[in-house]
């Protein structure tokens, strides 16, 4: 018997307690009593009252008991006697790091015996077990076959296939077999890849007999209950399969069939069918498509897919009332979810088989059975309260089906004559306007935008078939369109509306905005947004349909606005909004709310008014804008943001935001004004004039710090447009314009709020600057405008400039606080970025040199060492501005460049090299590149005339020692955790190969180009930085296709030389196993071969007893 001093605590001498005591003093104790101490420490571990220390104590003894070659025997031992979870777990888990971490080192013997033990172990307690030690105990079983099967344990999966066809033990099988196919078919990093390619092959000559056994459990427990269930009763709409379904099914008896009533299983039965989904779910998630995915077993499938939409189930056990019925319930729902979780996995596979685009089309069709049966109508139920019957995992599995039809499969089947694409999109339409949640209801609206997306393309590639095919979906599209206008209007949603949160952020909803940055959105700012997607698409392929369909419901809405000037009378305090009952304040709130959704809406459009379109649709955008301009100085001029409501909390932010949609929506119009500008700017401008300048009467009263910021904010944003894209020549003559100048040049005047004194500054400046469109350079009155703009700037900046005159001591140093230091920075920096040309070289010489002077190593040193601080921001914004600099073409800055690579790689890489920190690194890095990148003649001289001659284009080397230092750089920026500057680095290398050719330069080649390779390798090995595994495969090949020859036959074999921790028998096999390919997709899946090996002989060799032999 083996002693239990296994389960001494090597090199503790502190006492343990009684319980650990009986571990460790007793030599010849028995296994009974081993057991009894186990059970005490393994309580003692976990009871609440147990100190960290102690626990520490009890940890460190349980693991080196657990590395013992000979610990199994009495954990084998605990299996059997105990029933205490904790000491199972325990047990299981030293057989599980033994199997997994140690079992090369185990003697044959021992892995016999315990092959030959735990399944019997599992086949004599699986009953009584808790459930989640008999998984334990299947997946250490399955990790055994993992490594042995088929050589030394030849009889693994025959095991399995018997458990499953012994109705007694059918469960466990089940259970087995989806464990074997979660850890053989995929199976983690510590196998070697030969090993993972042989156990894929095994599984797929057992997935014919597989999928054979688990349709006949299936098909037998529903033949089974079939015959035994009673018929219902005939109903109002039993047997009324409808034209559609035979339609879609083709088959009148494969209708029947599906119409056959749904069995009542008992709890065995669910039980067993839900684990058989579970293994087809799992298996079909990796194996092809093929015949083994036969007829009857998809039919089987489909069967257990009603499940999910049989509210029988759900009201049997209302009405039994019983909480065992009601759990009943829910287990049948679950097969649904169940089943089609099943047959969403096929349909997630993109490559389809000729030979399988008949089961694919069968499978279309009944699922659309199932959609029909779960938005009919009848006595009894309205489509929603169907759905709302229905398992919400249900109806999001159905959702995922559709979408995959949509986005997968939709382009395939569509070109079948039988199967009937347009009575589809009316069973969607009846699903997601039936939405009982408002997810259901975004996720519906994603497949109609997935739906939109396929037509405009098909369109776009089959001009000449583009009538035919908007004349096949033009009614569902008009129908949708009209749906989801009604969708956001309270008047015809107001219930589920007001459900909708408009002032929580949501972090998990963002929207991309300009320039790819990310903004937060409300939730119902996400419902508005994803709803006007859709008609704005409907717009781009029925645009006449669609405004015909639009204006008119926000004509209605516009007269109830316009028309609130009557019930407008002058109170005390000002004037006051004589509407005071409450139901005529609720629906003057839900037309306002309307109002601006509706604005938004006609906003959204006016991208379908300009270009090639202009003047085929001319009069729908003028009546438009038009309508916006009337709408905007109306707001303006009766003032409605300052008016006195009965409901101030409601009444007056919906007036604020109708007028500020307004402004919002007429501002998307300004491309339209502008074509409409350069079309009527030689004849007849008036009417264009006068839509100008009547806008800009409605702009000038809210460009005040009095008006709300959301108002100011609109109106600037839309005086910003017409500077910039309109443009028109007359607007510096307008009063309104003259106004503003006044405004904002005059210092005794109230400033705005910064973001809008930039917007008008910037308006303003506009006006002067660009030139005016569809006049020639000669009569743009250059000299007028340029005196205009020197005034502006100038009272712009006079406070600006009096600080110098006021300045008490200008010879001495004065000592600036960071964050004055940061905004003067931002400032060169956005002077560099837009004035450098104009600035001239001295002045710009001057600047530079000055900075440069006076960031020294000690001030470069103190700003970074604070982490985040605003130093670090200082010198970021430095390194921003050299960035600018160093990309200037011509000579003019490059005199400059010996001292910004100076500064770089003596003065702030020594600091930033080895700190953690992320600070400066990204900015440093990207100057470096930029130095390299628009300066590539300062290190290698190339003249066309020296190529020719050579024959070869070798350059000439100059500033050596300073693009070896800038290499060195980039490679040490490769061993460290920062992941972000680690993919930048990449990538600029990259770069630099692609334009510059930098991995075939001769000093690289000779001196760097397989040290980055090995550097690379050793990240992969390491794991560091497994996301970009990709990205490093393709730097490696690129680096080593310079030199495939050199790689080969000498990078190769040394690396594997300097491998530690593999012996030279296994660096011989990684070697052989190194495929000498030279194309990219061979090249890297050999690099990941190599990786993967490499990491499973140390693991194997780090699991050999110690002194082992190995031969």
């Amino acid at each position: 018997m083996l002693s239990c001093s296994f389960l001494q605590c090597r090199g503790s001498t502190k006492p343990l307690r009684k319980a650990s005591c009986i571990l460790v003093t007793c030599s010849q104790a028995s296994e009974e009593a081993s057991l009894r101490a186990l059970e005490s420490l393994m309580t003692e571990f976990f009871h609440n009252c147990t100190t960290n220390e102690r626990k520490r104590e009890i940890e460190e003894l349980l693991n080196n008991f657990a590395q013992q070659i000979g610990a199994w025997r009495f954990c084998l031992y605990f299996l059997s006697s105990t029933r205490n979870d904790y000491v199972m777990m325990y047990s299981l888990t030293v057989f599980e790091n033994l199997i997994n971490k140690m079992w090369l080192g185990v003697p044959s013997q021992d892995k016999m015996e315990i092959r030959s033990c735990l399944p019997k172990l599992l086949l004599a307690h699986h009953k009584t077990l808790p459930y989640f030690i008999r998984n334990k105990l299947c997946k250490v079983i399955v990790d055994i076959g993992r490594q042995d099967w088929p050589m030394f344990y030849h009889d693994f999966f025959t095991n399995i296939l018997q458990l499953i066809q012994s109705p007694v033990t059918t469960p466990l099988g089940l259970i087995m077999l989806k464990t074997t196919s979660e850890e053989l078919a995929c199976p983690r990093e510590d196998l070697s890849v030969a090993r993972k390619e042989e156990l894929r092959k095994l599984l797929l000559d057992q997935v014919q007999t597989v999928l054979g056994l688990l349709t006949g459990i299936l098909e037998s427990i529903w033949d089974k209950h079939s015959a035994t269930a009673a018929t219902p009763p005939p109903s109002p709409t039993s047997g009324e399969s409808g034209d559609l379904l035979s339609s879609l099914l083709q088959s009148p008896s494969a209708a029947k069939l599906l119409n056959q009533p749904i069995p009542i299983l008992d709890t065995e039965s669910e039980y067993i069918c839900s684990l058989a989904l579970e293994c087809l779910a799992h298996l079909f998630s990796w194996i092809p498509l093929s015949a083994s995915i036969t007829p009857s077993l998809l039919t089987t499938i489909f069967h257990f897919a009603r499940f999910g939409c049989d509210t029988r189930v759900r009201k049997m056990s209302s009405v039994n009332g019983s909480s065992q019925n009601s759990v009943l319930g829910q287990e049948r729902g679950r097969l649904g979810v169940l089943a089609m979780s099943c047959i969403n996995e096929l349909m997630s596979k993109n490559c389809v088989p000729m030979e399988f685009e008949e089961y694919l089309l069968r499978m279309f069709q009944q699922t659309f059975y199932l959609l029909q049966k779960i938005t009919k109508e009848n006595n009894a139920h309205t489509v929603k309260s169907r759905l709302e019957e229905l398992d919400e995992s249900y109806i999001e599995k159905f959702t995922d089906f559709l979408r995959l039809f949509v986005s997968v499969h939709l382009r395939r089947i569509e070109s079948y004559s039988q199967f009937p694409v347009v009575e589809f999109l009316a069973l969607l339409f009846k699903y997601t306007f039936h939405q009982p949640t408002h997810e259901g209801y975004f996720s519906c609206l994603d497949i109609w935008t997935l739906f939109l997306d396929y037509l405009t393309s098909k369109i776009k590639s089959r001009l000449a078939d583009k009538e035919a095919v908007l004349n096949r979906y033009e009614d569902a599209l008009v129908l949708l369109l009209t749906e989801v206008l009604n969708r956001i209007q309270f008047r015809y949603n107001q219930a589920q509306l007001e459900e909708l949160d408009d002032e929580t952020l949501d972090d998990d909803v963002r929207s991309r905005v300009d320039q790819g940055q990310l903004q937060q959105q409300t939730e119902w700012q996400r419902y508005l947004r994803q709803s006007l997607e859709v008609v704005a698409k409907v717009m781009e392929l029925l645009p006449t349909h669609a405004f015909s369909t639009l204006f008119p419901v926000l004509q209605d809405n516009l007269e109830v606005y316009l028309g609130l000037q009557q019930f407008v009378v002058t109170s005390g305090t000002g004037h006051r909004l004589n509407i005071t009952a409450e139901n005529d304040c609720r629906r003057l709130h839900c037309s306002l709310r309307d109002l601006s959704s509706l604005l938004q809406a006609v906003g959204r459009l006016a991208e379908y008014f300009i270009g090639d379109v202009f003047a085929a649709r001319f009069n729908d955008a003028l009546t438009v804008v038009e309508r916006l301009v009337k709408v905007t100085l109306y707001g303006s001029q009766i003032k409605l943001y300052n008016i006195e409501t009965a409901v101030p909390s409601v009444l007056k932010p919906d007036l604020i935001d109708v007028h500020a949609q307004s402004l919002a929506a007429l501002q998307a119009y300004a491309h339209w004004l502008a074509q409409f500008y350069s079309e009527v700017h030689r004849q007849n401008p008036e009417q264009f004039i006068s839509l100008v300048s009547t806008t800009l009467e409605a702009i000038t009263p809210l460009i005040s710090s009095k008006v709300q910021e959301k108002l100011l904010l609109s109106a600037c944003h839309l005086l910003v447009s017409l500077a910039t894209t309109v443009r028109p020549v007359f607007l510096i003559s307008i009063p309104a314009v003259q106004k503003v100048f006044n405004r904002i040049t005059d210092t005794s005047a109230q400033q705005l709020p910064d973001k809008a004194q930039v917007l008008v500054c910037r308006a303003l400046s506009n006006v002067l600057l660009l030139p005016w469109p569809n006049l020639p350079e000669s009569e743009q009155q250059w000299a007028v405008r340029s005196t205009n703009h020197a005034s502006l700037i100038s009272a712009l900046t006079r406070e600006y400039r009096q600080l110098k005159s006021n300045a008490i001591l200008p010879q001495r140093k004065v000592q600036l606080e960071d964050n004055v230091t940061d905004e003067m920075l931002s400032f060169f920096l956005t002077l560099f970025q837009g004035l450098r040309v104009q600035m001239g070289v001295p002045f710009t010489e001057q600047i530079i040199q000055t900075f440069l002077n006076m960031f020294t190593r000690e001030q470069l040193a103190e700003s970074i060492l604070h982490e985040g601080s605003t130093g670090c921001r200082v010198v970021e914004k430095f390194l921003k501005i050299l960035q600018v600099v160093v990309q200037e073409p011509g000579q003019v800055f490059k005199p400059f460049l010996p001292s910004v690579i100076s500064l770089c790689m003596e003065q702030v890489y020594p600091i930033i090299a080895e700190r953690s920190s992320p600070d400066v690194k990204a900015e440093l890095f990207e100057l470096l590149f930029r130095v390299l990148h628009h300066n590539w003649r300062y290190f290698f001289k190339s003249s066309v005339l020296a190529s020719v001659q050579r024959g070869v284009a070798e350059e000439q080397m100059e500033n050596e020692a300073q693009f070896s230092a800038i290499m060195q750089a980039f490679g040490q920026s490769f061993l460290q955790p920062d992941i972000h500057l680690f993919k930048q680095n990449l990538f600029y290398l990259e770069t630099l190969n692609t334009k510059q050719k930098l991995y075939h330069k001769k000093i690289f080649r000779t001196t760097m180009l397989f040290q980055f390779v090995n550097v690379l390798l050793q990240v992969l090995v390491h794991k560091s930085h497994d996301l970009l595994q990709e990205e490093i495969g393709i730097a490696t090949y690129n680096m080593a296709s310079v030199d495939f020859d050199g790689f080969y036959s000498a990078f190769l074999p040394e690396f594997l030389a300097s491998c530690d921790g593999v012996d030279s028998n296994q660096k011989n096999v990684l070697g052989r196993n190194f495929k000498m390919d030279r194309d990219l997709p061979s090249f890297t899946q050999n690099v990941h071969r190599l990786v993967n090996d490499l990491r499973y002989y140390r693991l194997c060799n780090d699991s050999l007893p110690p002194g082992t032999v190995k031969l």
